[in-house]
């Protein structure tokens, strides 16, 4: 189970990417995309767990570690938002869990440097 999480978000990357690099109607399609994919990321593979793993991280939290941070820092750039407590409130409390565990505290950059990068790198899209 845990290798077919791992590979529907490999799978979802293509809605992230059309997140990330849309606007204006594109922004609001892939926003839908993404929404309805985390669903049943949310319903069928997190359902009612702490983690993927249970009450421990396992590797399907590892494959989707950054989620909840980079998405949050996509959505602030964007201005629309995907990862919400009304919307996905399990995969919401699951990020926020996630990002509570002293691996991951140490290990992921610090909020404004993960927006500058993301800024960043849309706007040197932009430009291309």
């Amino acid at each position: 189970m845990a290798r077919f999480w791992i590979q529907y978000g490999v799978d979802t990357a293509a809605a992230l990417g059309a997140f990330y690099h849309g606007s204006g109607e594109e922004l609001e399609k892939a926003a839908k995309e993404l929404l309805e994919s985390l669903k049943i990321l949310e319903e069928q593979g997190l359902g009612d767990k702490k983690f993927f793993g249970g009450e421990s991280m396992n590797l399907v939290d590892i494959s989707y570690g950054a989620l909840g941070s980079l998405l949050a820092a996509v959505e602030e750039v964007k201005g629309v938002k995907v990862l919400e407590p009304s919307t996905l409130p399990r995969l919401h409390a699951w990020a926020k869990n996630l990002d509570e565990l002293p691996v991951v505290k140490e290990n992921m950059p610090a909020y404004d440097k993960l927006l500058a990068f993301v800024t960043g790198s849309m706007n040197r899209l932009a430009k291309n």
